[in-house]
């Protein structure tokens, strides 16, 4: 499949924008003072709140990476 370089430009902005907001949310999820991803305000005791949004956020950090991968080797290829 040939991909123009309008839409190879657009994946591959995708991937890096999936990279700055879930690295942020996890960044931020880690600091989390609310009391819902950790028990007891310590990092010891992760709930399942935390849990879902890890693996929320490292599945759509994987899936953005690889879809601008995609980008970046449609715009190689011109």
């Amino acid at each position: 499949m040939k991909l123009s370089r309008r839409t190879s430009w657009f994946l591959a902005a995708f991937g890096v924008w999936s990279l700055i907001i879930w690295t942020t949310f996890v960044k931020n999820l880690w600091k989390d003072s609310g009391g819902q991803a950790f028990t007891g305000g310590d990092h010891s005791q992760p709930t399942a709140f935390f849990w879902v949004h890890l693996l929320l956020a490292v599945t759509s950090l994987v899936l953005g990476l690889l879809v601008g991968s995609i980008g970046v080797r449609g715009l190689r290829k011109k």
